[in-house]
């Protein structure tokens, strides 16, 4: 295991880079200023929209870019500028990057070859790890790669980096090429192959609630820069400004433009008397999660309904609709009736205030104590 810790990372973009669609700004760095410890055995998963850094950040303390300034340090030693196959990682990619030429054993046996290992310990490590993978792996291991399901590849490609025995697992989208049955069956053998060696992992995904299951902490990352490290409930109910808060949570925070007078607040032309918020009078955005409206408030703001999201599983619906032109997701019970319109009034306990112009977070509920 290794903790591993970022100082001040900076790296700009490479010039076969600077015409991607997917960046905003070719001006700015892929990373700014990037600072983060993880922990020995911790498991932090990196989230962000397209573009934001998340692998380059990968690639980074994998070694397979060098940031142009900046260090990267495994247990305090400097590995900034060492080679990747120096670095004690195991990498798992996206589109797998087997051997196609190899069976599944074969791509397990190859890092032994390259490094003149014996074939004894070759042998050993390859049984340890196809018990560690579970009930079928022999069978895979003895196919080509080419026949096997992407399951069954994935499988092989942790199985490669399991058998290196890596002070640091870096997993970049791992599991995205898979069906939604599959992924969620793979994200579940993962976390318990994490689990069980304690590795320290970054799990860089898209996936917002594969995020909250393999991560023990989130990194919120936007054009370059970390916007908030924590647990989902740190993010969730203390969020450090507007980004965060509609970035964690599905469906996403509403947010009203609002004004405040005293505990009066004013939303389009409705005002509602709210409980007391230690804020000045002014301008604010309202951020109101989906659990936290009450449903036929006759003192609450009126609510146009577009259409009811009923969800069986969770016993519940969501009514989505528009307050004052800006879009509102409500929770509400699986057999609410179909209307039109409704009248909702935040619970003031559980209201998000944001500055006007800066979108920091001024005023959020505090994490819930549920035990």
């Amino acid at each position: 295991m290794a903790k591993v810790e970022l100082k001040n990372i900076v790296r700009n973009y490479q010039a076969q880079l600077e015409d991607t669609a997917l960046i905003e700004d070719k001006n700015r760095p892929a990373l700014s200023n990037i600072n983060l410890t993880i922990a020995e055995g911790e498991i932090v998963s990196v989230v962000g929209p397209s573009g934001c850094g998340k692998s380059t950040l990968l690639k980074v303390i994998a070694g397979l870019e060098f940031p142009d300034s900046g260090q990267v340090l495994y247990n305090d030693f400097d590995v900034t500028h060492v080679e990747p196959q120096k670095r004690g990682i195991g990498m798992v990619f996206q589109d797998y990057a087997l051997y196609p030429t190899m069976k599944g054993q074969g791509n397990l046996h190859y890092y032994f070859e390259v490094h003149q290992r014996t074939q004894e310990e070759m042998d050993q490590r390859t049984r340890e790890v196809a018990q560690i993978m579970g009930v079928g792996f022999d069978q895979l291991i003895g196919q080509n790669t080419t026949a096997l399901s992407g399951g069954e590849q994935q499988r092989v490609a942790i199985a490669r980096c399991i058998v290196r025995d890596p002070l640091i697992f870096l997993m970049d989208e791992p599991i995205s090429n898979l069906d939604a049955k599959l992924r969620e069956r793979t994200r579940i053998e993962i976390k318990r192959m994490l689990r069980k060696f304690k590795v320290t992992t970054l799990y860089v995904t898209h996936d917002q609630q594969e995020a909250i299951f393999m991560g023990d902490r989130i990194v919120v990352m936007r054009k370059g820069n970390i916007e908030q490290v924590g647990t989902f409930d740190e993010l969730y109910y203390t969020p450090v400004n507007l980004f965060v808060a509609t970035f964690i949570g599905s469906p996403p925070m509403s947010i009203l433009p609002v004004s405040k007078q005293g505990n009066t607040l004013k939303i389009g032309d409705t005002s509602l008397e709210m409980l007391p918020i230690s804020l000045e009078d002014g301008a604010y955005r309202l951020g109101v999660r989906s659990e936290g409206w009450e449903l036929n408030n006759p003192q609450g703001v009126m609510m146009a309904v577009r259409h009811i999201e009923r969800i069986p599983t969770e016993q519940a619906s969501f009514i989505h609709g528009t307050v004052g032109g800006e879009s509102v997701s409500v929770l509400a019970p699986l057999d609410q009736a179909q209307v039109s319109e409704i009248r909702v009034m935040p619970k003031w306990d559980q209201v998000y205030f944001f500055d006007a112009s800066s979108e920091a977070a001024l005023h959020t509920p505090s994490v819930p104590e549920l035990f």
